[in-house]
This record gives C-alpha cells, structure tokens and sequence, in this order.
C-alpha cells in the first residue's frame, strides 16, 4: 500500500477523533444557544464581601492568608508583590471588572497532582443545559529561573451520588510576561433526576516551577435554544426632489438602473455608510466615505454590542479566544479597512477610535478570514473607555460578521 496514503488515512482519523472529543467535552465550542439567567457568579468577594469556600477536604492543598503562598497551599488574596524573587507576574488586582479590593483564588502547585476546588451547587433545573466559564492565568514569568512544567487542569462535573456529567481539560496554562488572563467554558446538561452538582477542579500537572496560576469569575448561565434570525424585508428607495437627501435602510445595496422618468437631481451625492443616508454634497464638511465591500455585503452583518461612550479616544484590543489554531481575522471601521488577515494569538491586534462631534457614530465589523483547524472563528475584543472596560465574546464564520456599535453619548 502507497505510503503517503497510509499517513493520509491516519490523519483523517487523529483529526477525526479531535473533532469527536471537541463535540463531547465542549470546550472551546461556540454553544448553539444564548445565554442568560446566571445560575452562580463566583468571584471569591472583596476586602469587605467575603465569598470565600470551606475547601478543608482537600487531601494535597492547605489555606494560606498571604499574597504568596507556597507549594501545596492556597489564598484569597487582591493583588500579589514581588513573590518569590519576582519570579511571579505581578497582580494588581484580580480579574473581575468594576469591584474594590476584588479577591482572586491563587494556587501554588502540590508536589503530586490533585484537586484544588470542590464544591457542591444546587438549584440547578433538572434536565437543563448550561454553560459552564472561568477565567485563568499562569503567574509564573516567562523565561523564568527554571523548566517550566505549566498547569493543565481539568474541571468536572458530577451528580451528587458520583455520576460524571462533563470534563473541561484546559490544557497547559502558558506563561507570560504580564498578566493575560483566559476564559475556559464548555456546555453541560443537568441530569433529569437531580437538581445538585458536584464541581471539581484538578491540577493534572506534578508540582515544580512554572506550576503556579490564579482563578477567578467562575460562572454558570442557563443555555436556550437560539431564536430563529429575523427576516429582512427588502426596502425601499424613494427619490425625492432636489436637495432633499434619498433615505434607505438595508445592509444589501440593490442596484437600479437609470429609467428615463425619473427626475436627475442636479446635486451630486455620496453614500455616508456612517449613517446609512445618502446625503447631497454641499458645504465643506461633507463626511468621509468608503464603499462597503463583499464581504459585508454578501454576509449576515449582526450587531452583537452596542457602546455609548463619551467624547474621547476608545482603546480597542482583539484577542484569541480559545486555542490559538490559525484562525485570521480582517476588520473594518465604517466600511474601511484598517487590519487585513491578521492571525489572533494572545498578543493583542491593536487599534484605537476617536469619538467627537464630527465622528459620533462608529462601526467595527470583524471579518473571518478562515475558520483555523476548530471553527468557528473565536475572539475576544476589549474595549477600554475613560476607566471604563467592555469584554466581547465574537463569534464570526464564512457566513456571519460581527459587528460591534460605538456610538456618542448624549
């Protein structure tokens, strides 16, 4: 038999047996649902709202109350300074948005492998799915001191007499040189005979340098089936006379021809895709345009966040949000395009905006370019406003953009 051949067969199948355990655990999977009805939102509280676990079953992790605790411990502190010869990234704050003294779980590795967070959680409704999500980091430094074993960690979820619903494994947490926290989730359904679950997170991953890392905003939404997509109804364009603007309202521009009735208007006009108005050119401060391309135009465009900010300059940051796999993304700012085909990694695609009187209206379109090798194309876009932070989950395919609104407050 043809060699080639063989290592083409034996391909096809590691792949397909990736696919296949992608589909049962479910990380990294867009679900096929929304999300609403938060369940549990577990950010450990703060210096003066405590949220903390009684976590003294675990048979490999003891409770420390310092900001660097040691190997088989564990703390809920709000920032960590220069641990262990600075071998550690400093954390000036934990994960969660908006909060004071906000609380984070940090975990020095065991010498062994083990569980370093279980609880139980009720009020679950049996026979319902949810998306399970938390946020992680690795807080050893990059080129560190030492071989590097990262965490890898891998969350279950059990009914109250034993019974495995799901496994999430994350993979190995990678370093870094400044804080880069990641979102892990995966979908789970409640079993039909219990409405209690037994959470479980373990360290797979032997104790040793670079096994160190922090958690934080654990939550669990229920998970309904996606509503079906409106149906855009075609409209239509009116012609007024001259000097009054043509009005019109689709994404999809039809093009008419010319007919010999209708009345030329004698002022030139230009299409502001900005506010969807096609508006004469007279006067100085006539808005600048750009012609929408293809793949706006022949893709669904769905608005997934809509921003009111004040005047002043928005920082916008786009990131992988799951494994980095290839995926490249192109986007557009009010139909011009400002990154073409740019891979997402966890180093940021950097740009930024400016909301003023002359610019109050701004569109972001994000469009995939590929798919990677785990579709869909995934990305997590921050938005950073005047002390203000916006996290954005975006989702994007052949098919289907995404497009997020910045608009000026009133």
């Amino acid at each position: 038999m043809n060699t080639k051949y063989i290592l083409f067969t034996r391909r096809c199948i590691l792949l397909s047996l990736l696919f296949y355990i992608l589909a049962v655990t479910g990380l990294g999977a867009q679900p096929a649902c929304y999300l609403r009805d938060t369940l549990f939102s577990i950010d450990f509280g703060s210096q003066n709202k405590l949220q903390e676990f009684n976590l003294n079953s675990l048979k490999k992790y003891h409770r420390d109350y310092s900001t660097c605790p040691n190997d088989g411990f564990y703390a809920f502190p709000s920032m960590t300074s220069n641990c262990f010869n600075s071998d550690w990234i400093t954390l000036n704050e934990d994960h969660t948005l908006g909060d004071v003294d906000g609380k984070m779980m940090l975990v020095n590795a065991s010498e062994t492998a083990g569980d370093f967070f279980i609880a139980t959680l009720s009020g679950f409704k049996p026979g319902t799915d949810y998306e399970f999500a938390v946020w992680m980091l690795n807080v050893c430094k990059i080129n560190g001191g030492c071989q590097p074993l990262p965490p890898d960690i891998l969350i279950t979820l059990e009914s109250t007499t034993g019974k495995r619903l799901a496994e999430f494994p994350t993979g190995k947490l990678y370093q870094s040189d400044r804080p880069f926290w990641k979102r892990y989730y995966g979908l789970f359904t409640c079993p039909a005979d219990n409405a209690s679950i037994v959470l479980k997170m373990s360290n797979t991953t032997d104790g040793g340098c670079g096994n160190d890392f922090a958690m934080d905003d654990i939550t669990i939404r229920a998970c309904y089936p996606t509503p079906p997509q409106p149906i855009v109804k075609p409209s239509t364009i009116t012609v007024y006379a001259v000097q009054k603007p043509l009005i019109y309202k689709p994404e999809i521009i039809k093009i008419i021809p010319e007919q010999n009735n209708f009345k030329k208007n004698t002022q030139p006009i230009t299409i502001d895709r900005v506010s969807d108005t096609i508006i004469p050119q007279y006067g100085i401060n006539r808005p600048k345009t750009y012609m929408a391309p293809m793949t706006l135009l022949t893709r669904i465009n769905p608005v997934i966040k809509q921003i009111e900010e004040a005047e002043g300059e928005i920082f916008i940051e786009l990131y992988d949000n799951g494994e980095i796999d290839g995926d490249t993304v192109s986007i557009y700012h009010n139909n011009e395009l400002i990154v073409s085909r740019k891979g997402l990694s966890e180093k940021p695609i950097s740009f930024k905006i400016t909301v003023s009187p002359s610019e109050p209206y701004h569109e972001i379109v994000m469009v995939a370019d590929n798919l990677g090798s785990i579709p869909p194309n995934t990305s997590l876009m921050i938005v950073k406003a005047k002390g203000k932070r916006y996290e954005i989950f975006i989702s994007s395919s052949e098919q289907k953009n995404a497009k997020v609104i910045i608009k000026k407050k009133e």
